[in-house]
């Protein structure tokens, strides 16, 4: 009997539920789609801002596959609408924390593309003087306190700059990023508890772009629906669609005025998308080709805002053209800084080091 029963155990343990029997969510019915109002010139300047991330990226990438860019490297293509519309709502004093696929967040801190590419292909004139790479690249300046390569690290630090804001009453709000492959590591609800008991001027961001590295959210969590993740400590959340800026700022404003209000926490889930492999060196055969296809064509955060654009008479096709071509421009003269930028003195080694 006693070698029998791990197998009885077995047979009455329930089966795991499969992405057929559960959805993550990403066409759910509650999803926010309130849009904010913006002017022309704000529609305008968003377009410019997700475009500008994207063409940096696919740069990024091409650099790395030359070879100029070491170590990981986490593509932000897909996402840009998340970090655009939640920087729409922001004031300045405000600050930010993320994770490791975090170019697009440094952009829309307006951190210098030159600079952003120098860290990354390890040279002098980096954020970080070449020894950081993607995930240790910081702004204080801009309020941008880095990328983080260890999943979910952030949120701690997150909530510890948030402590801070409060602490010194400084009227200012971190929001911390994360994703949903980080949403059930112990320290994220350790964060959780401590910003609601103290009433922190926090707002976690969880991108779930639906697939931590390779294994999708409905094979990860048991409950795939991550705004409702602090309802134990009342936390109030809400889901969003990451796809439409408008959505994403409109819900951005809501939770930002919530936390810079003495309320306390908030969470906002962004249903968003990566077009790439978890870095670039991941193949991306746990998904399809013609999922990828699906949302490219049907939910692109920028065709979908181009779209919008000449709609409203904002902007014409010659003139969406000379956006492009400026865009452009601006990453070919950072990758060429990068690469013109010499590669840092050996005794950089042994500065700025604690001991």
């Amino acid at each position: 009997m006693a070698k029998s029963a791990p197998k009885a155990e077995a047979a009455r343990r329930p089966a795991p539920p499969t992405s057929e029997k559960r959805s993550s969510g990403n066409g759910a019915a509650d999803v926010s789609t309130a849009r904010a109002p913006a002017t022309k010139d704000e529609l305008a300047r968003y377009y410019r801002a997700m475009l500008t991330i994207r063409r940096f990226e696919e740069r990024a990438g091409q650099l790395y596959g030359m070879g100029l860019i070491g170590g990981f490297c986490h593509l932000y293509i897909g996402q840009e609408a998340v970090v655009i519309g939640m920087q729409a709502a922001l004031k300045p004093g405000d600050s930010v924390i993320t994770a490791y696929r975090d170019h697009g967040h440094m952009l829309a801190c307006e951190m210098d593309p030159g600079g952003v590419m120098a860290e990354l292909t390890g040279r002098r004139g980096g954020y970080s003087k070449g020894k950081g790479g993607s995930m240790h690249m910081f702004s204080v300046e801009k309020g941008f306190y880095g990328g983080h390569g260890i999943v979910g690290a952030q949120v701690p630090l997150g909530t510890g700059i948030a402590f801070a804001h409060r602490y010194t009453e400084d009227g200012g709000v971190c929001l911390t990023y994360l994703g949903d492959g980080a949403v059930n590591q112990g320290q994220v609800y350790e964060s959780f508890n401590m910003a609601e008991l103290w009433r922190l001027p926090v707002v976690y961001v969880i991108e779930n772009n639906k697939y931590g590295m390779g294994t999708s959210a409905e094979r990860a969590s048991a409950s795939t629906e991550f705004y409702k993740r602090g309802s134990a400590y009342g936390i109030p959340g809400e889901r969003v669609d990451g796809m439409d800026v408008l959505a994403v700022k409109a819900a951005g404003l809501k939770a930002v005025e919530h936390a810079r209000g003495g309320k306390g926490p908030y969470i906002l889930e962004a249903l968003t998308y990566r077009y790439r492999g978890h870095s670039m060196s991941d193949p991306a055969k746990y998904r399809t080709k013609e999922e990828v296809e699906e949302v490219r064509k049907k939910r692109d955060p920028i065709d979908r805002l181009r779209e919008e654009l000449i709609a409203k008479g904002v902007l014409d096709d010659a003139k969406l053209k000379d956006v492009d071509r400026e865009v452009r421009d601006i990453v070919v003269r950072a990758a060429e800084f990068a690469q013109q930028s010499p590669e840092p003195d050996p005794a950089e080694l042994f500065t700025e080091v604690l001991a």
